[in-house]
């Protein structure tokens, strides 16, 4: 019996007449039986590769067989967008058995939700917080609305697993669990990861010991399509909108870029020479993005210029091409941009990288060699998640009025979300009013009103922190939101905003109401968003060194990339040395050159406090120490740090209050938190044990 007879025969049925399919993708096929016997699973497969497929033609089966009735399925997503995309397709296989599917999100109307409270789909697809606000919702009974789910599918389930959002969902999931009285199935949807097992693992939660899983991959990094990967180096960001504009042309493209910023500067850029252009990016409205991305789909002699909203798998139809604006800060991320072209009959998957800066170009040299040697980072959930047990404590509460103190820790078993310090974040929220404390049990107390009860709690549910924004309006239309620093900066003349890929001049601030009023321009335009990029993993950083010592990446690379890597390999000789680390004495400065990475710095200039510049903020590459420091010294305080226990990074008073639900925590508790998230200690010693060299003598 091959799998696909396994599949219920409507099933089959519409595969081969509906969607004129002559047979499964080989992912789909070895899916059939474990995720239909009720199996845990992690599907990998790149973008396009029919996850979903592999995932819910089984689940309908199992639905049919054991005759689940009922809200029995939640397929969730990191996406609002990608839900959007995914629901007409889920909900059209769900109707060949009789089944349906609703969507529910944050923008999903009134009308709609009292629907599917009244008569419940078959399969939700939704997102955590979506979940999270009905499980406190007054109008919902959870344990009516949830008791028939058996089964969770987790798109795009990496991109949880790498941030809070992960534990939050876990933590959903195992109190959804609870609900039912049963285990929950869980299945995961992933590109290519480097822990596959581990990333499986974390998805099962409490007690996955006691539960069958099976990783599975259609396709492995080995056996992908050969890719066309080219890296240029053109130096500023009008020249990246000159070469894109001649390449190409009449073919689909899509460029990504790592900062809004810099989508607004390259589609105005595009726009002023007369290239049809879409821009897609979180600070963008609703409408907005979901009137580019479908314009794009249709369209064929075009651009859409996006940061990382378009690296999961929305359908923006038929792609020719993908452009890098400089680098992005994973092999992952690569992969998921690489993986959205190739997908046509006789087309091939390809990159061309535009390096506007020269260390841009060697960050992208460095992560295309990590590419070819076949490394992917593993996922790693952020370690100790003190913050997310606090907000599960308060969000249960909610849920259910009252919680036993005592018992309040079996909603969510070995789930290590909580660690030893659970009993003091839950005394210290009573201490400062968030919980009340009254005969053994435990309920939401005046300062959780005051700090989360707006909008319902709204901010209570979402475990992510949104800088605050002015919401850019022409008319009544919305066309997105504008960073408070962007309306507060000094200009000469009209303030002229980038937005959406167009020119608006600010006629009007309310500053009450945080709204900026605006009216097209012609005049020049730009944007800025607060935020800084994340660190560089030692793995990227020590990439780049191999680059500078000589290593190039299998790409094509243009006259322009190999001429300026030639001269920052000759520039940067002095700061490195194949046999070990540098330290360079420059005028009145010395600079250890570590190539550890933004964590592995900041735990060595933690052990090293008294030798290190005490304004000193970890960069990627290199730690400032004190000028009057000699080799002597240095290499004494280094064999000393290296020999014991090296402490936690320093964590600056701001950072802590921008860790979401920070004032939930006691304030030593909130700082390890950040420490343990900052920390590499791997890399530290890697770079501490390593070899010396003064590039000038003392």
């Amino acid at each position: 019996m091959t799998g696909i007879d396994r599949l219920h025969p409507s099933v089959v049925h519409h595969i081969v007449n509906t969607l004129g399919w002559p047979s499964l993708r080989p992912l789909q096929e070895m899916a059939i039986e474990p995720l239909t016997d009720g199996a845990d699973a992690l599907l990998l497969a790149p973008t396009a590769g029919g996850k979903t497929e592999a995932a819910v033609f089984p689940i309908l089966t199992a639905m049919i067989e054991n005759g689940w009735r009922g809200l029995s399925v939640l397929y969730v997503c990191p996406l609002r967008a990608l839900l959007n995309n995914l629901h007409p397709r889920v909900d059209a296989y769900a109707r060949w058995v009789g089944r349906d599917a609703g969507l529910w999100h944050g923008d999903t109307t009134q009308t709609q939700r009292r629907r599917m409270r009244v008569e419940r789909p078959d399969i939700l697809l939704t997102t955590p917080e979506s979940i999270e606000s009905l499980l406190v919702s007054s109008l919902v009974n959870p344990c009516e609305f949830f008791a028939d789910v058996r089964t969770v599918i987790v798109d795009e389930v990496h991109a949880f697993a790498g941030d809070d959002r992960g534990w939050h969902l876990l933590a959903v999931l195992e109190r959804l669990g609870r609900l039912a009285g049963r285990p929950l199935q869980r299945i995961g949807l992933s590109a290519t990861v480097g822990n596959p097992e581990q990333l499986l693992g974390w998805l099962q939660g409490a007690g996955a010991a006691n539960r069958p899983a099976v990783v599975l991959a259609g396709t492995s990094p080995a056996t992908a399509p050969a890719a066309e990967v080219g890296l240029d180096y053109v130096g500023s960001m009008p020249n990246a909108a000159t070469v894109i504009s001649a390449l190409h042309q009449g073919e689909k493209r899509l460029v990504f870029c790592e900062t809004r910023s810099q989508v607004e500067a390259l589609a105005l850029a595009l726009r002023g020479k007369s290239v049809t252009t879409f821009v897609s990016h979180s600070s963008l409205s609703a409408q907005e993005r979901h009137e580019a991305e479908k314009a794009f789909a249709e369209a064929r002699d075009c651009v859409i210029v996006s940061t990382s909203t378009l690296e999961l798998g929305i359908d923006v139809g038929d792609l020719d091409r993908v452009i890098q604006i400089d680098a992005p800060r994973t092999v992952a991320s690569f992969l998921q941009r690489l993986g959205r072209t190739g997908r046509r009959a006789g087309s091939s998957r390809n990159t061309l990288f535009l390096a506007t800066r020269r260390d841009a170009l060697l960050r992208a040299a460095g992560l295309l060699s990590l590419w070819r040697d076949g490394f992917v980072e593993p996922v790693q959930a952020p370690p100790s998640p003190r913050h997310i047990s606090a907000q599960q404590l308060l969000a249960l509460c909610l849920q259910e009025g009252r919680v036993g103190e005592n018992v309040w820790r079996e909603w969510w078993g070995d789930l290590p979300i909580f660690d030893d310090t659970a009993s003091e974040v839950a005394r210290w929220l009573v201490e400062t009013g968030h919980l009340e404390h009254d005969g053994g049990m435990l309920f939401i107390g005046p300062e959780a009103e005051r700090q989360y009860g707006r909008r319902n709690f709204m901010e209570l549910l979402a475990v992510f922190t949104a800088a605050p924004q002015f919401v850019v309006l022409y008319g009544r239309h919305e066309v997105g939101a504008a960073d408070p620093l962007m309306l507060m900066r000094k200009t000469e003349g009209p303030r002229v905003l980038a937005l959406g890929g167009r020119a608006w001049r600010v006629t009007h601030v309310d500053w009450n109401r945080h709204r900026c009023y605006v009216e097209p321009s012609d005049l020049p335009a730009r944007s800025l968003w607060q935020g800084a990029l994340p660190p560089e993993s030692y793995e990227l950083s020590q990439a780049q060194r191999s680059v500078l010592l000589g290593k190039t990446p299998d790409v094509e690379l243009s006259q322009r990339a190999e001429k300026a890597l030639g001269t920052l390999r000759q520039e940067s000789s002095h700061q490195v040395w194949e046999s070990g680390t540098v330290i360079e004495r420059r005028d009145d400065e010395l600079c250890w050159w570590t190539w550890a990475g933004g964590r592995g710095n900041a735990t060595l200039a933690a052990a090293l406090e008294h030798v290190v510049e005490a304004d000193e903020r970890p960069e990627n590459h290199c730690l400032r120490l004190r000028a009057e420091i000699g080799r002597k010294e240095f290499r004494t305080a280094l064999d000393e740090v290296m020999a014991g226990e090296l402490p936690p990074p320093v964590i600056a008073e701001e950072a802590v209050r921008g860790l979401k639900f920070a004032e939930a925590l006691p304030p030593d508790l909130a700082a390890s938190t950040l420490a343990a998230r900052l920390s590499d200690e791997p890399a530290a010693r890697q770079i501490g044990s390593a070899a010396l060299r003064w590039s000038s003598p003392q």
